[in-house]
């Protein structure tokens, strides 16, 4: 079986794509390889990503934040900008045969207590699950 290759981009590469790619791993799995990188990398992941990843059951700990050089040169079957910072900044990525935009807001710029901007990142977690694992289960025939 070939697999889609699938790379999701964002701006710092650090909570929307992190999360994103943990999805898809864990939920297509053996029908998907896939990468995350941003324009302009943190360098990090959020640790209120990987929280919130995990209550899910999914582990992002191990993931690094990585930056787009790393990744551009590869054919990917599908690129999915996850933020609108990385949509404008790379417009077309040559060796992608299909980009897609699928917006979500930033959790980093939640504010309030813990407690108030962790449950910013779960709505931001549920709709990356809902909408963009869809979009590419579509793709590779899962539900």
């Amino acid at each position: 079986m070939v697999k889609l290759r699938v790379l999701i981009l964002c701006t710092g590469n650090s909570c929307r794509s992190q999360m994103a790619e943990g999805w898809v791993r864990h939920l297509l799995g053996p029908a998907v390889e896939v990468a995350s990188a941003g324009t302009h990398p943190a360098g990090w992941v959020h640790p209120l990503a990987v929280q919130v990843m995990a209550e899910a059951g999914v582990d992002i700990s191990h993931h690094t934040s990585k930056g787009l050089n790393e990744v551009a040169g590869k054919p990917w079957d599908l690129v999915i900008t996850v933020c609108d910072g990385a949509k404008e900044e790379c417009p077309y990525l040559p060796g992608a045969k299909e980009q897609v935009h699928v917006p979500f807001p930033d959790p980093v710029l939640a504010q309030g207590t813990l407690e108030e901007r962790l449950e910013v990142y779960r709505s931001v977690r549920d709709a990356i699950r809902e909408h963009l694992v869809a979009e590419v289960a579509r793709r590779v025939g899962a539900t």
